[in-house]
């Protein structure tokens, strides 16, 4: 693969992980609730979401998600009641807590299966994925380069909320986003209750 067509890849797959979204609310949420070791577990799990999607569309499956209704519209039903199970979860919530070791691995679990669904649940990504994403994909590409188009995707994605979980979990900041946990907790369940809120609207009226 030429080295100008995989840096307007890393520049693409960017540009989709830096766009605002219910993954952010979730990384940062995980970061400010349990820590930078949660939120980096979210992040890579979110990753391999991406990463998912990115082998799809590597073989094609992309496609049949996008090309069958039912399907794609099964996904978007599926991923919005997650977001919305997600935002009463973050509407109920107290706030960050300091437990015990078992309860730490609890949190622990939450995060990577919250980083995961929030990504593998979002047939969003298939669409980017299939219009964009496809765009690099060679009929005639070695395994090589279809495991790089792969990891290139899942790599930056992680980078990314990785650098989101370091900024949430910096000094100072994230004493302030601990004392306001509670408070942030509910903005975010807002959030993600809207956007599911939407989501569901839209599928019914499509």
């Amino acid at each position: 693969m030429p080295l100008a067509d995989w840096i307007s890849l890393v520049a693409l797959c960017l540009a989709g992980a830096a766009s605002p979204g219910p993954s952010l609310a979730v990384v940062g949420g995980a970061t400010i609730n349990a820590g930078r070791g949660a939120g980096f577990l979210s992040a890579w799990s979110h990753a391999l979401g991406v990463g998912i999607y990115a082998a799809f569309t590597v073989l094609g499956i992309s496609a049949l998600i996008t090309q069958f209704t039912w399907l794609y519209q099964g996904i978007q039903i599926a991923g919005a009641l997650y977001l919305l199970w997600l935002a009463w979860r973050l509407l109920h919530s107290t706030g960050a807590t300091q437990g015990d070791t078992p309860h730490e691995q609890q949190q622990l679990f939450r995060a990577a299966r919250d980083g995961f669904a929030i990504a593998f649940l979002n047939p969003k990504l298939a669409v980017f994925m299939l219009a964009l994403f496809s765009q690099y994909v060679r009929p005639d590409a070695s395994a090589a380069t279809n495991g790089l188009l792969i990891a290139t995707a899942a790599i930056v994605d992680g980078a990314w909320y990785s650098l989101v979980a370091l900024l949430f979990s910096a000094r100072g900041w994230m004493e302030r986003l601990r004392n306001n946990a509670s408070r942030i907790d509910r903005v975010f369940g807002v959030l993600l209750a809207i956007v599911a809120i939407t989501i569901l609207l839209r599928s019914m009226t499509s």
